[in-house]
């Protein structure tokens, strides 16, 4: 059963961005986006606070490599606590690189005039709703989604049990 409350998180990643992408001709395969389309693509970033989501991304990934670390060597515990901020200031501001790949992705999936009129939407009164209220559209989201993985994981095992129950076997 836990299992499957770990594939649910991935799904409500897809669900999310999914939300945040509007279907769309992309740019022609292999055409570079053009500088417009760029800049625009980094202001619905921009918009939306993207940078949100990966604020945290330098210091995050210097805690979980110091922490497996410190698990193969024991030992240089204490070296590498004392370690992890020197670490984490050397390498701050390397987060501007997903925000770098995330205007890539998106100048690349949609046109500059999709871009453009994606950038209106947002200044528009319904896109601004649309960012405000979308981060709690989609933790409720994804609440459905785990009390229906919960309960449809119950639904499963009772199915398996009773297979096996007419095999002779109790579980």
């Amino acid at each position: 059963m836990k299992s499957v409350l770990k594939i649910v998180p991935a799904a409500c990643l897809a669900f999310t961005l999914a939300l945040g992408a509007v279907p769309a001709t992309a740019q022609q395969q292999g055409a570079a986006p053009s500088p417009a389309a760029i800049a625009a693509a980094k202001e619905i970033l921009t918009l939306k606070n993207a940078s949100a989501m990966y604020a945290n991304a330098v210091p995050g990934m210097v805690e979980k490599v110091k922490g497996t670390l410190i698990g193969q060597n024991l030992n240089y515990q204490k070296d590498l606590n004392e370690l992890a901020p020197i670490v984490a200031k050397q390498l701050a501001g390397r987060e501007q690189e997903i925000g770098d790949g995330m205007v890539g992705v998106y100048a690349g999936e949609f046109t500059e005039q999709e871009l453009k009129d994606l950038v209106a939407f947002y200044k528009s009164p319904l896109g601004q709703k649309l960012i405000t209220n979308e981060p709690k559209a989609i933790s409720l989201s994804m609440q459905v989604m785990n009390a229906w993985a919960q309960n449809f994981s119950e639904v499963v095992m009772a199915a398996f049990r009773a297979e096996m129950r007419k095999r002779g076997k109790e579980m």
